[in-house]
């Protein structure tokens, strides 16, 4: 059986601003950055979550990425149609400020949901997360 998740990949466009963006805009540490060949292998993740990484990975950035699927998955984050998940703090009024003045662009302000506050953001590339503080 499996037993927990350890990476999960985010698509950027430019893996310097991301990796700006995520450490400085969101505060994640980064865990790995290192070069194999033309391959950047570059990782973050939240302090408080060590075991865990996203990948920051470059669109066209391997084999498995022909140029008309890296156009297409770039049309995509253009148009705001990819999501990238949820993250959780115990402070949104907070933390939605401080990354307000940081210059991160919220879509939708911190409102009252069933299940807590929440907000949605984009990262630099145009991924939007959803960003909660749970009851």
């Amino acid at each position: 059986m499996i037993n927990k998740l350890t990476h999960t990949t985010i698509y950027v466009l430019d893996q310097d601003r991301a990796k700006d963006f995520y450490v400085n805009k969101l505060g994640f540490e980064c865990r790995d950055d290192a070069r194999m060949g033309e391959f950047r292998w570059l990782t973050v993740g939240p302090k408080a979550q060590p075991d865990f990484r996203i990948v920051l990975m470059a669109i066209g950035s391997g084999p498995p990425h022909a140029a008309e699927h890296a156009d297409a998955m770039k049309k995509l984050l253009a148009a705001g149609m990819l999501g990238g998940g949820v993250f959780v703090t115990d402070d949104l009024r907070r933390d939605y400020k401080e990354m307000t003045a940081k210059g991160v662009e919220f879509a939708k302000e911190p409102t009252e949901e069933p299940y807590g506050f929440a907000a949605v953001f984009k990262d630099d590339s145009g991924n939007f997360f959803s960003f909660n503080e749970e009851h």
